[in-house]
């Protein structure tokens, strides 16, 4: 190594692995819906001085999985909640399916400490810039590998209340995965800080513990001003115990109908409705017997005209719905999609969901898993079908400007949420959070506000139950609908901010950065060798 870090002295292999997995369990309580950023810190800090003091690539290695292990087995327990909701499968199973995930994202820290570990030794690279460029390359990866994954970057700890995005404001000019770095950096200002105060230099020691606080801290808000873009956002508090129950599709409809009825009629303005915010087909074309669970008498045509009559003249419908794919008239999958609808009942619109939930929306590589029971972990004999990719939806024709769509899932994934060739004026992203529990809405709103941050647009979010949000370009969530409560949110739609560098480039920004970390590795590592 090219500086001294503390706490890189031996111990036994045990007590080591159950310092690491602890440490990474506390480290994902900086996400939401806890927040406690300074445990992020702590426990990265904990990584890089066991990874420093690795001895082989074998332990650095070691040592990385087993701290994302305890991190993703902690940062992802809502996942074992949505076994709750599926008949087809036990919900014990859940906490089997949490933990397999975690031994699946665990190579991904463990990828970034061996990196980091092989720069520091092999090349004499400055430790802290070293592994933080590691990590960027490692969250980079695990964002497209297998489709990905980037539930929770470091990022995430980032933001601070609804109304204080904090260090995360930093994203149009480093992107989420360059900013997952710059935690690593400030966790090893906080590793360094403890050096120097075992070494006897305090003041040292207090002022590097005090830059990472300091900015985390740091009243980085702002108002991003009043647009002129008017909505109706509807929170129907439709639980995932009702969703699919067809007895109770009127119940559901009158709900959502009830909480969109027009203000002041024949104004312009948006009205959302969640992702599953309809039951009904909306399309006609199908065969008779597939309109069988509709809330109307089975006529799409019917159905989409009361829907028009609900929001009034002036206005558009944008509400989750289900496209069917038939081949020679035998159905081989369906799109999720959002269908815009006018007043009067017309399609004007639709985006499909591309960006799918593996094993939730599909089974990847049906063929062989079905055999081994697997395919009771999807619903249905058919899967569903990946769309196009973003896609910017133009009402201008109707007073209402530009809208982006990305579907639940789609918008945790950084670059790729705008048509960079038709940039929006705002994004919209239905989505049902009722399969999730406590922890995986307000982390799926979290993730939200770091697109709407990145990409300078403020983001609507209609849930069925929670956390609905109206986001502004600036992160700060202006208006919300709390979990498991019936609420409309009426406003303006914030304004956006001019393209951001993030916006412009994408992931490639977060790359840059991850290089300049590497040069400062090298130029500290010489300053120190002198």
């Amino acid at each position: 190594m090219t500086c001294p870090l503390p706490f890189t002295g031996a111990l036994p292999k045990g007590r080591e692995a159950l310092l690491l997995i602890v440490a990474g369990g506390l480290g994902a309580l900086g996400f939401a819906p806890l927040g406690l950023w300074p445990l992020t810190l702590a426990a990265l800090a904990v990584l890089i001085a066991r990874v420093m003091a690795a001895q082989g690539p074998g332990r650095a290695l070691l040592v990385g999985w087993l701290w994302g292990w305890g991190h993703f087995a902690v940062g992802t327990n809502w996942i074992a909640t949505a076994f709750t909701y599926q008949a087809q499968m036990p919900a014990w199973l859940g906490w089997i399916a949490v933990l397999m995930l975690a031994i699946y994202l665990a190579l991904f820290p463990a990828l970034a400490g061996l990196m980091g570990w092989w720069l520091a030794r092999r090349w004499a690279l400055a430790p802290i810039p070293a592994l933080a460029a590691c990590w960027i390359l490692a969250e980079w990866v695990r964002g497209w590998l297998f489709t990905g994954f980037p539930w929770n970057p470091l990022a995430a700890a980032t933001l601070g209340g609804f109304d204080r995005p904090g260090l995360a404001r930093l994203l149009p000019w480093t992107g989420t995965y360059a900013l997952s770095g710059l935690v690593v950096v400030l966790a090893g200002l906080w590793l360094l800080a403890v050096g120097a105060a075992r070494q006897g230099r305090r003041g040292r020691g207090l002022a590097l513990a005090l830059v990472p606080m300091a900015l985390f801290l740091a009243p980085l808000g702002g108002d991003s001003g009043t647009g002129s873009i008017p909505f109706t956002l509807v929170q129907p508090n439709i639980g995932q115990d009702e969703i699919n129950d067809p007895t109770r599709y009127e119940a559901q409809f009158t709900r959502e109908a009830t909480l969109s009825l027009p203000l002041h009629p024949g104004a312009r303005r948006y009205v959302f409705w969640p992702e599953s915010g309809v039951p009904d087909l909306l399309r006609e074309g199908y065969e008779p017997g597939w309109y069988a669970a509709s809330t109307y008498g089975g006529d799409p045509l019917l159905a989409r005209a009361r829907m028009g009559r609900v929001i009034g003249p002036g206005a558009v419908l944008l509400t989750g719905a289900t496209d069917l794919i038939f081949r020679k008239r035998e159905l081989v999958g369906a799109w999720n999609v959002v269908t815009a609808l006018d007043s009067n009942g017309a399609i004007v619109g639709s985006y499909a969901k591309a960006h799918l939930v593996p094993f939730g929306e599909y089974l990847p590589l049906r063929p062989l898993l079905t055999p081994l029971g697997l395919s009771r972990m999807v619903a249905g004999e058919t899967d569903d079908w990946p769309g196009p990719g973003p896609r910017t939806l133009d009402f201008g024709a109707y007073g209402l400007g530009k809208v982006g769509i990305q579907i639940c899932y789609e918008i945790v994934f950084p670059g790729h949420v705008v048509d960079r060739a038709h940039r929006p004026d705002f994004l919209f992203t239905p989505s049902n959070d009722g399969w999730f529990g406590a922890w995986g809405p307000p982390q799926h709103l979290a993730q939200a506000r770091l697109r709407a941050i990145e990409e300078g647009l403020p983001v609507l979010r209609s849930t069925t139950n929670g956390i609905s949000a109206v986001i502004d370009a600036n992160g700060a969530v202006r208006a919300f609908a709390p979990r498991n409560t019936a609420k409309r949110i009426d406003g303006l739609i914030p304004p956006a901010k001019a393209p951001t560098p993030f916006s412009q480039v994408g992931n490639i920004l977060a790359l840059v950065w991850g290089a300049a970390l590497l040069l400062t590795a090298v130029v500290a590592s010489r300053r120190l060798s002198r």
